[in-house]
């Protein structure tokens, strides 16, 4: 099971090919000088039959002593051919339409001739262009090369033996520059494919990093404003409570609330800075806790009518949502404390069934004209931190007057 797993696994690997010897290396890095010799090198190799039929005796080929005259022209034409080369990674469909203008000019030669210049060029187009490139390029040219040494045989320009001769050497050249051409084009191809493959991976690993970066930031602005909003607001309401009583033993109950909401907004901020810190802490695992009650004492000691009503067995419901449910209770009762004015009741309502848990926070009061839909973060970080839940929520006046946020969260499944 073992040895299947890692050989499927190799198998959905990439494979790297080896890495470029020193040769290879330094022709890669001196194109221009290899091209250069790989044309002197052609050139040197056919001018060895031109010199090789120009000692020999008249009678050895299959035509007339007088063949030879057209050896000069020849000449010319092979060595314009071995010149082409200079451009054959620019322009190797033409070097290679080229090698064919040789090939049939080897034809009026007085003795059978060939050289490497056909296996150059089909070799350059199956790397450069491609392998099927290669194929139709070398299937028209040698199509061309027997139809037109079949005519120039008909008419007795040119004899059987030499056309088969020419058709045989071109033909075998071309085959095996196409075989090493198709190899290291393929693979020069293969390289190509991998390193774009590479270059996509990381621009995808840091798009992810920034889409992470930028969530990250989003969870704990959502954090530190549910933390400071609250905390703030309630403090501020204690304090003006507590300013406008005349009696310090009236006012002592309101100062202690002060600062209780003081320290557990501390500790708030100390645990998500400390996730912040250290890298190993489960993220909002130290602020995932019911601070529902906590919350309701707040508003009570504020001076609201603070009634939560829960209903029905939590059961197994998972921390992500219970931290969801504290939050939502949190905006809501903080928006009543800062944005409704006359304001006297706050209704807390907690429902769990089957299905999920449902949350609500309604108000007496009157809405100010900046609503909390608009007045800042909260609303938005709510909505935000539902949907990750999976759940919905909503926010709007209600009749005859009053404000609520309502929310329903899907019970999760829960794994250990």
């Amino acid at each position: 099971m073992t040895n299947r797993s890692r050989s499927s696994s190799a198998e959905g690997e990439l494979r790297l090919p080896r890495p470029p010897g020193l040769l290879r290396r330094y022709w890669a890095r001196h194109p221009r000088f290899a091209d250069i010799l790989i044309a002197a090198v052609c050139l040197i190799i056919s001018s060895v039959p031109f010199i090789a039929v120009s000692v020999l005796p008249d009678d050895i080929g299959p035509r007339s002593g007088d063949g030879r005259g057209v050896l000069p022209t020849l000449g010319v034409v092979v060595a314009l051919g071995c010149l082409a080369l200079l451009v054959r990674r620019r322009h190797p469909l033409l070097v290679l339409a080229t090698s064919y203008v040789v090939a049939l000019a080897y034809l009026f030669a007085p003795a059978p001739l060939s050289g490497p210049l056909l296996l150059v060029a089909t070799y350059t187009v199956a790397v450069y262009v491609s392998s099927r490139a290669a194929l139709i390029g070398v299937g028209i040219g040698m199509a061309v090369l027997a139809g037109t040494g079949v005519i120039l045989s008909s008419a007795g320009v040119i004899s059987t033996t030499l056309l088969w001769g020419a058709l045989v050497n071109e033909g075998v050249n071309a085959v095996i520059g196409g075989l090493i051409g198709a190899n290291v084009g393929s693979r020069a191809r293969y390289v190509a494919a991998l390193i774009d493959h590479s270059e996509r991976l990381v621009v995808e690993r840091d798009q992810q990093a920034q889409l992470a970066a930028s969530a990250e930031r989003e969870r704990i602005a959502r954090e530190i404003h549910d933390v400071v909003a609250h905390s703030l607001t309630v403090m501020v309401a204690l304090a003006e409570g507590v300013a406008a009583a005349g009696d310090a033993e009236r006012s002592r109950p309101g100062v202690e609330a002060i600062a209780a909401t003081g320290r557990e907004a501390l500790r708030d901020m100390r645990a998500t800075l400390g996730i912040l810190r250290d890298s190993d802490t489960a993220p909002l695992a130290p602020l995932a806790r019911d601070t529902t009650a906590d919350t309701v004492s707040s508003a009570r000691a504020a001076g609201f009518d603070t009634r939560l009503v829960v209903s029905g067995d939590p059961g197994d419901l998972d921390s992500r949502t219970r931290l969801a449910v504290s939050r939502i209770v949190q905006e809501g009762v903080t928006n009543v404390l800062r944005h409704a004015s006359a304001a006297t009741r706050i209704d807390v309502a907690i429902s769990y069934d089957a299905s999920g848990v449902a949350v609500s926070v309604t108000d007496d009061g009157l809405p100010a004209a900046a609503d909390g839909e608009s007045a800042g973060f909260g609303l938005r970080g709510l909505r935000e931190r539902v949907g990750l839940a999976g759940g919905t929520v909503t926010a709007g006046p209600r009749q005859p007057h009053g404000w609520s946020v309502a929310a329903h969260l899907p019970r999760q499944e829960y794994s250990a």
